[in-house]
Protein backbone atom coordinates (compact mmCIF):
# COMPACT_ATOMS: atom_id res chain seq x y z
CA UNK A 1 0.00 0.00 0.00
CA UNK A 2 1.21 3.59 -0.74
CA UNK A 3 0.94 6.46 1.86
CA UNK A 4 1.68 10.21 2.16
CA UNK A 5 2.63 11.09 5.72
CA UNK A 6 1.60 14.69 6.12
CA UNK A 7 2.41 15.84 9.84
CA UNK A 8 1.05 19.42 10.14
CA UNK A 9 1.17 21.51 13.20
CA UNK A 10 -1.68 22.91 15.53
CA UNK A 11 -1.87 26.40 14.57
CA UNK A 12 -1.20 29.26 17.22
CA UNK A 13 -3.64 32.34 18.58
CA UNK A 14 -6.83 30.31 17.31
CA UNK A 15 -9.47 29.77 18.83
CA UNK A 16 -11.42 28.04 16.40
CA UNK A 17 -14.58 26.06 16.65
CA UNK A 18 -16.28 23.14 15.46
CA UNK A 19 -18.22 25.71 13.00
CA UNK A 20 -16.01 27.84 12.14
CA UNK A 21 -13.50 25.27 10.98
CA UNK A 22 -16.63 23.29 8.95
CA UNK A 23 -16.43 27.05 7.42
CA UNK A 24 -13.09 27.31 7.52
CA UNK A 25 -12.63 24.02 5.27
CA UNK A 26 -15.51 24.73 3.38
CA UNK A 27 -13.75 28.25 1.97
CA UNK A 28 -10.73 26.74 1.33
CA UNK A 29 -12.21 23.40 -0.53
CA UNK A 30 -13.88 26.09 -3.06
CA UNK A 31 -11.01 28.34 -3.27
CA UNK A 32 -8.79 24.67 -4.62
CA UNK A 33 -12.45 24.15 -7.03
CA UNK A 34 -11.69 27.40 -8.04
CA UNK A 35 -8.04 26.97 -9.19
CA UNK A 36 -8.60 23.52 -10.85
CA UNK A 37 -11.24 25.06 -12.75
CA UNK A 38 -9.47 28.00 -14.31
CA UNK A 39 -6.81 25.29 -14.94
CA UNK A 40 -9.31 23.17 -16.41
CA UNK A 41 -10.93 26.06 -18.09
CA UNK A 42 -14.49 26.19 -17.14
CA UNK A 43 -13.91 29.27 -15.41
CA UNK A 44 -14.09 30.87 -18.94
CA UNK A 45 -10.93 32.81 -18.80
CA UNK A 46 -8.45 32.46 -20.88
CA UNK A 47 -5.66 30.85 -18.45
CA UNK A 48 -2.77 33.14 -18.41
CA UNK A 49 -0.87 31.04 -16.16
CA UNK A 50 2.02 28.50 -17.19
CA UNK A 51 1.40 24.90 -16.48
CA UNK A 52 3.98 24.64 -13.49
CA UNK A 53 2.52 27.49 -11.86
CA UNK A 54 -1.12 26.76 -11.72
CA UNK A 55 0.13 22.66 -10.80
CA UNK A 56 1.74 25.06 -7.71
CA UNK A 57 -1.13 26.59 -6.79
CA UNK A 58 -3.03 23.52 -6.72
CA UNK A 59 -0.89 21.90 -4.66
CA UNK A 60 -0.78 25.09 -2.20
CA UNK A 61 -4.89 25.40 -1.88
CA UNK A 62 -4.80 21.40 -1.03
CA UNK A 63 -2.47 21.98 1.71
CA UNK A 64 -4.63 24.43 2.71
CA UNK A 65 -7.19 22.52 2.94
CA UNK A 66 -5.49 19.77 4.46
CA UNK A 67 -4.38 22.40 7.42
CA UNK A 68 -8.31 23.31 8.30
CA UNK A 69 -8.86 19.96 8.16
CA UNK A 70 -5.82 18.78 10.28
CA UNK A 71 -7.69 22.03 12.90
CA UNK A 72 -10.47 20.12 13.27
CA UNK A 73 -9.04 16.96 14.04
CA UNK A 74 -7.42 19.14 17.08
CA UNK A 75 -10.82 20.34 17.68
CA UNK A 76 -12.40 16.95 17.61
CA UNK A 77 -9.98 15.33 20.06
CA UNK A 78 -9.97 18.70 22.48
CA UNK A 79 -13.63 19.94 22.80
CA UNK A 80 -15.36 16.52 21.87
CA UNK A 81 -13.01 14.08 23.49
CA UNK A 82 -12.76 11.98 19.48
CA UNK A 83 -9.76 9.70 19.59
CA UNK A 84 -8.45 10.35 16.28
CA UNK A 85 -5.51 7.86 16.14
CA UNK A 86 -8.49 5.13 16.80
CA UNK A 87 -10.88 7.09 14.37
CA UNK A 88 -7.72 6.64 11.64
CA UNK A 89 -7.79 3.00 12.09
CA UNK A 90 -11.02 2.21 11.83
CA UNK A 91 -11.19 4.41 9.09
CA UNK A 92 -8.12 2.25 7.33
CA UNK A 93 -10.36 -0.73 8.33
CA UNK A 94 -13.13 0.89 5.94
CA UNK A 95 -11.50 1.36 3.31
CA UNK A 96 -9.80 -2.44 3.50
CA UNK A 97 -12.97 -3.92 4.17
CA UNK A 98 -14.61 -1.77 1.03
CA UNK A 99 -11.33 -3.07 -1.18
CA UNK A 100 -9.86 0.06 -1.99
CA UNK A 101 -6.65 -0.91 0.39
CA UNK A 102 -4.63 -4.36 -0.01
CA UNK A 103 -4.49 -6.29 3.57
Amino acid sequence: MDSKTLSLPKLNQLSPTLESTALKLMEETGELAQVIGKYRGLSGEKIKMDHNTIVEEIARELLDVAQTAVTMMFVMEEEFGVDIDSALEAHLAKLRQKGYLSR
